[in-house]
């Protein structure tokens, strides 16, 4: 019991440390991360309006649950349960992939949560994209039972629960694990490269008779952004190669490029990143967590069980990879590569950040800080590592993350499996006595090199309050057109939101689409966006041109957003001509007669796209419910 519950406190514990300043009241508005008390379903938020679908079925999800819950209250339940989860699921990756006891889980579950990856995309707002984060060890614990064979015989069940699994049929058996492996990609996908992740670590895991299912399944959980791609054609253009360079890893102090993905860290922002990895500390700290891995890499590769042999080394081989190839990235080639691809292919612009894609080393660290930790304490009382074949206590066994593997199977080394060195069970009390030693020291070593994690990312992580003028506002915007704003550009800096540039909220808070050009600036550049016919508004409005000139382009409403910088331009002579229908010293309101319904979306291109993202909820609660059924049926 205790083994089950241990790593998911554990977990929720340290997400609870990470965030705790943002569970407060208010909402998440920190650079890209926006939450509001309650989003829309328009043509925008399901994909269908000018910029790509960066934040699909995302704002679908925020537009259906905000209804009937606070949207502010679910996008903070999302980051708790994401990071708990992705320490849980390093937890039993870690025990299904070595068979550790429970002390290297809880250091596995340390590596994937408390680490600069993590710091500098909750940094970075990017909440959403912890969540395909999250789903990269459950997917890979999936993936390997669905390759052992789900219809054989799980470890640690009694006679009776054995019974039972012979006595299912042949489809129940199997069924389940495709089942969680719909919900976990469906979970990943609330962004485009969520998604990516998870399908990743899916099509490398479950073996070569079973790609074809995890690719149609993976298709069905990508539909809300591949058919919004497909239906409106936004973001299946060439996108801008400045943004390659833009977008590129970037060196930390004393650590290089590839030093610092190596250590989890290198995000393009560097003012996206804690104050510990802005100094020469960042070395001290990629050292530690380097050595705390490089501590399991021996043991994670040796021949061990040959039913995880595979997963373990193929872990290994994509940490590497997707290490190196954003470093490689980064140089002065690789950014020509780059924008040569982005220039000619559709959508390699969902690739342009390459550091996020470092997400797919998180399995393999956490797997080799686990064998380290028992490696050490092995070493200590035996002078000889104990490599990934060793047992855990029956007690720290659940049926979720066990391979299936038949009861033989577990008593007897299989064909190919390394020998025992030595007898196991004469060293074994010893070895698991030292390990929550050596779990210690590695978990403390990670948590003191990476301090400004805690409580929000040293406070930067904290809830805001929204004027009550954008519920007036919002109160007010219903009926035809769309909304212009001012000053020009999607970021803002209010009072109210930090020193920090945030993302326009009004998007997400109006009823009606919000016109964005999609153009980011980036590094001193600037990047240009997907949002053209935005950017002949927000020229129209900067050069003072007449009202009916922006009806004629589907503007229904222009909204000023005071208490911020930016560009106006001429724009008071357009709005001279017009009345405020709202105005206080936050926001001002106006509404633009006359305005043509040029750009909404078809009634069977808002039914598909819905449909999707139908198909999308339903495959996550179908692999919640198998999750509960499987979780039952392994007690």
């Amino acid at each position: 019991m205790w083994a089950r519950i241990v790593p998911v406190a554990y977990s929720l514990a340290l997400a609870l440390i990470v965030v705790g300043p943002l569970l407060g009241p208010g909402y998440l508005l920190l650079r890209d991360g926006v939450s509001t008390p309650r989003s829309y379903a328009t043509d925008a938020a399901l994909g269908l309006g000018d910029a790509a679908p960066r934040a699909v079925p995302q704002d679908g999800l925020l537009a259906a649950l905000s209804v009937v819950v606070d949207g502010g209250i679910v996008v903070k339940a999302i980051l708790v349960l994401a990071l708990t989860a992705a320490g849980w699921g390093a937890a039993r990756l870690a025990h299904s992939l070595l068979r550790v006891s429970l002390a290297p889980q809880l250091v596995a579950a340390t590596v994937a949560i408390w680490n600069p990856y993590v710091a500098e995309r909750l940094l970075q707002g990017h909440w959403s994209l912890l969540a395909g984060y999250a789903a990269l060890p459950w997917t890979v614990v999936l993936g390997q039972r669905i390759r052992a064979g789900a219809d054989r015989e799980p470890r640690g069940d009694t006679s009776e629960q054995a019974l039972g699994s012979r006595t299912r049929p042949g489809w129940a058996r199997t069924a389940g694990p495709w089942l969680m492996l719909g919900g976990l990609f469906a979970a990943a996908g609330l962004t485009p490269t969520g998604s990516l992740l998870a399908g990743v670590a899916a099509i490398l895991t479950v073996g070569r008779r079973n790609v074809v299912g995890a690719v149609a399944l993976w298709l069905v959980s990508a539909g809300p952004w591949l058919v919004a791609t497909a239906l409106s054609g936004s973001g299946a253009e060439p996108s801008d190669p400045a943004g390659v360079a833009a977008f590129a890893a970037r060196a930390e102090p004393g650590l290089g490029t590839l030093g610092s993905l190596a250590g989890l860290g290198g995000i393009w922002n560097g003012a996206a990143v804690p104050g510990s990895r802005t100094t020469l500390f960042a070395v001290l700290s990629t050292l530690v967590l380097l050595a705390v891995v490089l501590s399991g890499v021996r043991a994670v590769a040796a021949p061990g069980e040959r039913s995880t042999r595979y997963s373990r080394r193929m872990l290994l081989v994509l940490a590497a990879i997707c290490i190196l190839l954003p470093a490689l990235g980064a140089t002065g080639w690789g950014l020509s590569i780059g924008e040569s691809l982005i220039e000619r292919i559709p959508g390699a612009g969902l690739l342009r950040d390459t550091q996020k894609y470092v997400a797919l080393a998180m399995p393999a660290y956490a797997l080799c800080a686990a064998a380290g930790c028992r490696a050490l304490a092995s070493f200590r009382h035996r002078g000889t590592p104990e490599f990934a074949r060793q047992p855990a206590p029956h007690t720290d066994t659940v049926h979720t993350d066990a391979p299936a593997e038949s009861a033989a199977a577990l008593t007897a080394p299989a064909a190919g499996d390394e020998p025992s060195r030595i007898d196991s069970t004469a060293s074994r009390p010893n070895t698991l006595a030292a390990q929550p030693l050596i779990a210690v020291l590695f978990i403390a070593a990670l948590i003191l090199t990476l301090p400004d994690l805690a409580w929000g990312v040293g406070g930067a992580l904290r809830p805001v309050h929204y004027p009550p003028a954008w519920q007036r506002v919002a109160a007010v915007v219903d009926g035809p057109g769309d909304v212009a704003v001012l000053p020009a550009g999607m970021f803002r800096v209010f009072p109210y939101s930090g020193r920090v540039p945030v993302l326009d909220p009004a998007p997400r808070m109006l009823r009606s689409d919000v016109l964005q050009t999609g153009v980011l600036p980036v590094r001193g550049q600037v990047v240009a966006g997907e949002g053209a016919r935005a950017q002949r508004v927000e020229n129209l409005l900067l050069r003072g041109a007449d009202p009916a000139d922006l009806a004629a382009q589907g503007v229904g409403w222009i909204l000023v957003e005071h208490r911020t910088p930016g560009a106006v331009g001429d724009a008071r002579t357009t709005l001279s001509r017009l009345q405020p229908v709202y105005s206080d010293a936050d926001l001002t309101l106006y509404r633009v007669p006359g305005a043509r319904d040029v750009a909404r979306a078809t009634a069977t291109d808002r039914a598909v796209a819905v449909a999707a993202h139908l198909l999308w909820a339903a495959l996550l609660l179908t692999g919640l419910a198998a999750a509960l059924v499987d979780r039952r049926r392994g007690r």
